[in-house]
């Protein structure tokens, strides 16, 4: 039953407007010091507006909560999703879709969600 009202509620939010300026919305606690915290934040906006992408984008701390329902928003809302691993290894997601690790970030701990193609 949750995962209907999950899945009901990311529909509904599918249909409110995007936004035009770029938004990082974040859940959960992060472990780092407010100076970490700032310089991941200005690294993702800066990856974010290289590819041209100003509209919202979502962050979450991987302290080990169940996040389905801001993950099925976000993806109803066709916008990103980054995780910072704050522990061993990064926390599961919805099914078929997968965490991709971020090379370029130096900690080796940011992900991107993305679907996960049969085959691969």
């Amino acid at each position: 039953m949750k995962k209907y009202l999950n899945l009901f509620s990311a529909l509904i939010a599918s249909f409110r407007p995007k936004s035009k300026i770029p938004i990082i919305d974040s859940y959960g606690q992060s472990t780092l010091n407010q100076n970490e915290q700032q310089a991941l934040m200005e690294w993702l906006f800066a990856c974010l507006m290289s590819v041209r992408y100003f509209g919202k984008a979502h962050l979450i701390w991987d302290d080990g909560q169940e996040r389905e329902r801001e993950i099925f928003t976000a993806l109803m809302r066709n916008e990103p999703i980054f995780l910072y691993r704050q522990g061993a290894r990064p926390s599961p997601t919805v099914e078929g879709y997968g965490w991709r690790l971020i090379g370029e970030h130096p900690s080796l701990r940011m992900y991107q969600l993305e679907m996960e193609v049969e085959g691969e």
